[in-house]
């Protein structure tokens, strides 16, 4: 049984497809269109996948929508008529594009869908709701029989936090909150008041606070956040625009931290450092909170996430740390692209009553989130040479070697192996890597490399076999979703006058033997590396450990600030020509700038949209 999910229309389109319960392939539509978040419909995204499926639409029992329009549109007039007469510029901006595309998405989704094949029955459509398509995603592929399945994003339809309990191959919604109370747009709320795009900048209010002292935190739990004992809440609707507006606060927000917000690319300050720093606490009270009454009332010893609030890996090691739970499993494509994944198997499985699929190695179905594109060695010599790329071709084993000497050396290398990465990290697939022991490294990634915030956290890929040695972690964290400090032993003590330093001053103070990825915190964003998802990767890792005695590297995705993560071998080259990426590893093509044609660099800084 073959089964197409699909997510579209809103931020970060994808495509999956499931076979016989085995998810197969998935990704997102902005890698191939090189527009990041691209919300359309994910054309190259599902002509890959039934490619790497083997079959054509007309092969497929069902093609799945993440979620379902006519409660969407429900809660949508609803919200409207509640809040009138606010709203009415919202309002006529929003219904024209809802009858002409949104609406009416059974045809819309049928005619896309012909383009690709004339002859497509669109009978086979269907439409699952949206939490239901995360908890999908969470449960099916995690490693569980049995689980509590936590939900936690913007908004679904009417849901923004829901409780699921799988068991076997069932999976229900047992509780859910409903709009305008939701913890994934409250965060967004601060994204945008601290300057940053919202569904695109949380990434970096996360990264932001650790800069901060939560100062603000009573004065969001006094007023915002009507916050009770088991993690529910209510929010005060009167503090922001979301519902009905065009943007996510309004003015008594403003009076009530008594700055306005923060404009793109305006300087930060200790002030939005501080904000950053109170809603991330709030943010990890309110999930911590959450689980401890899931854990109390299901007696459940598993739980999963998934929705856009399960990305914050902060959070989610607080949860671990706190061992309310034996073990938890995060759907490492956790936002709106992993709905399509969710989709597929909810129709697989609930709707054609299917039994779940035995796990070979007893980890989990995403296939490390290998699941996109494979490099093919010709294809790829091909791309490089018509782009005027010089290259020389090496064995397995002398790339490899060349790859680790010259990590060692202290330069930033492209790294574009196997299948591309689903979901919004890079994972040893599409990454630039670089010398996680260099105090300078950070700042030369952020800055010359990825131009952006100097701020921005890198995370370290470590061998699995080495972690304890490193991270106070003691599981695997192979989708880089968990937050855990560095050991005590790696540890370097700040001085006094180190500690007297404020924001980002304290940027530049290495913390420990591999500073790069030391959050000013003694925290790091961890991904285990392990040989049986990931070969080559790990190779890399144990050769760079046999040269330095240090089995880390610094792994950031392979793109610069606007841009989406590399896909092919074309657009890893021409990022690299238009970065100060010094060397660059595609397949067994190894690159060195040096030896490139200068006529052919690019100037990158410029080329994408701020994100």
């Amino acid at each position: 049984m073959r089964i197409l999910g699909i997510s579209a229309l809103y931020h970060d389109s994808a495509a999956a497809i499931v076979t016989d319960g085995n998810v197969i392939a998935a990704a997102q539509e902005e890698r191939f269109t090189r527009k990041k978040h691209d919300p359309g419909f994910p054309r190259h995204a599902i002509e890959y996948c039934l490619k790497e499926a083997g079959c054509g639409l007309a092969d497929l029992d069902a093609v799945v929508f993440y979620d379902k329009p006519f409660l969407k549109f429900e809660r949508l007039l609803q919200t409207y008529v509640a809040f009138a007469p606010r709203g009415m510029r919202s309002f006529q901006m929003a219904i024209p594009i809802w009858l002409r595309e949104k609406l009416f998405q059974k045809k819309w989704l049928a005619d896309e869908l012909a383009k690709l094949a004339p002859d497509f029955d669109p009978s086979g459509i269907m439409f699952t709701e949206h939490h239901l398509a995360h908890a999908a995603s969470a449960f099916y592929p995690s490693p569980f029989q049995d689980a509590a399945v936590l939900v936690m994003d913007g908004v679904g339809e009417w849901a923004t936090t829901s409780l699921a309990i799988g068991s076997g191959a069932d999976l229900k919604i047992h509780k859910e909150l409903h709009f305008p109370h939701s913890l994934g747009l409250l965060y967004s709320a601060f994204t945008y008041y601290t300057g940053f795009r919202v569904n695109s900048g949380e990434y970096k209010l996360m990264g932001l606070a650790p800069y901060g002292e939560p100062k603000f935190t009573k004065l969001i739990l006094d007023n915002l956040v009507d916050l009770k004992d088991d993690g529910t809440f209510r929010l005060d609707q009167s503090y922001f625009d979301y519902c009905t507006g065009l943007t996510m606060t309004n003015p008594r927000f403003d009076a009530l931290f008594g700055k306005p917000a923060r404009t793109p690319e305006q300087l930060l300050t200790p002030f939005h450092m501080d904000v950053a720093a109170s809603i991330q606490a709030v943010t990890e009270e309110v999930i911590l909170r959450l689980a401890r009454s899931i854990r109390a009332e299901t007696g459940l010893p598993n739980l999963c996430l998934a929705g856009g609030v399960a990305l914050n890996c902060v959070a989610n090691g607080k949860i671990h740390r706190a061992k309310i739970f034996d073990r938890m499993w995060i759907q490492p494509a956790a936002g709106d692209a992993g709905g399509a994944v969710g989709a597929a198997l909810a129709a697989y499985h609930l709707r054609n009553g299917k039994p779940r699929v035995a796990l070979a190695d007893a980890t989990d179905g995403m296939n490390g989130a290998y699941l996109g594109p494979a490099l093919l060695p010709d294809q790829t010599e091909a791309e490089l040479t018509a782009a005027g790329a010089k290259y020389v071709v090496l064995s397995e084993t002398e790339m490899i070697d060349r790859a680790a000497n010259a990590l060692a050396e202290g330069k930033a290398l492209g790294w574009v192996q196997g299948r591309m990465e689903f979901g919004p990290r890079a994972l040893g697939g599409r990454s630039i890597l670089g010398d996680p022991r260099s105090p300078a490294m950070q700042k030369t990634l952020n800055l010359r490399v990825k131009y952006r915030e100097s701020f921005r956290p890198f995370a370290p890929s470590v061998l699995e076999e080495d972690l304890s040695q490193w991270f106070d972690l003691d599981e695997e964290s192979p989708y880089m979703l968990l937050v855990a400090n560095v050991r005590e032993a790696r540890c370097i003590a700040m001085t006094e006058a180190q500690k007297l330093l404020f924001g980002i001053d304290k940027l530049n103070v290495p913390r420990s033997e591999i500073p790069a990825v030391t959050h000013i915190d003694y925290s790091a964003r961890v991904q285990t590396v392990s040989k049986r998802t990931n070969p080559l990767y790990h190779a890399l890792i144990s050769r760079f450990r046999d040269l330095t005695g240090c089995p880390v590297v610094v792994n950031t995705s392979f793109n610069v600030r606007g841009e989406p993560i590399v896909c092919t071998a074309g657009d890893a080259f021409r990022c690299f020509m238009g970065s100060e990426i010094e060397t660059l590893v595609i397949g067994n093509c190894f690159l060195q700038k040096q030896d490139q044609d200068p006529a052919l660099k690019l100037d990158y800084k410029a080329a994408f949209d701020l994100d």
